[in-house]
C-alpha cells in the first residue's frame, strides 16, 4: 500500500459485547465506514481467527449479514457502534 492510499485509511472504532458480556472496543483501518457485516467480519477474525476461516455458506445467500448472525448467536458477540476515530 503506498503513501497516498495510506493516507486516505480512516481508523474505525467497533464497540461490542463480547463473548463474556463485558463491552470491548476494537479499531480497524478502512477507506470508508465498514458495514456491521464488514465490521463483523473483522471482529470475528481478529477474536476467533480459526472460525474466520470456517465457511458460512450454508448461511451466505440465505441470510442477510451472516457473520453478523454467526457472532451472535455461535459466541455471543454483538455490535454495538461503529465510530471513526478522530
Amino acid at each position: 500500500m503506498g503513501f497516498i492510499e495510506e493516507a486516505l485509511m480512516q481508523k474505525w472504532q467497533v464497540t461490542f459485547v463480547d463473548d463474556h458480556g463485558d463491552q470491548s472496543v476494537e479499531q480497524f483501518t478502512c477507506k470508508q465506514q465498514p458495514s456491521l457485516e464488514e465490521a463483523a467480519q473483522m471482529i470475528r477474525a481478529k477474536l476467533l481467527p480459526i472460525a474466520a476461516k470456517l465457511d458460512l455458506n450454508d448461511l451466505e445467500g440465505r441470510t442477510d449479514e451472516p457473520t453478523v448472525k454467526n457472532l451472535k448467536n455461535q459466541n455471543s458477540i454483538q455490535i454495538l457502534d461503529i465510530t471513526p476515530v478522530s
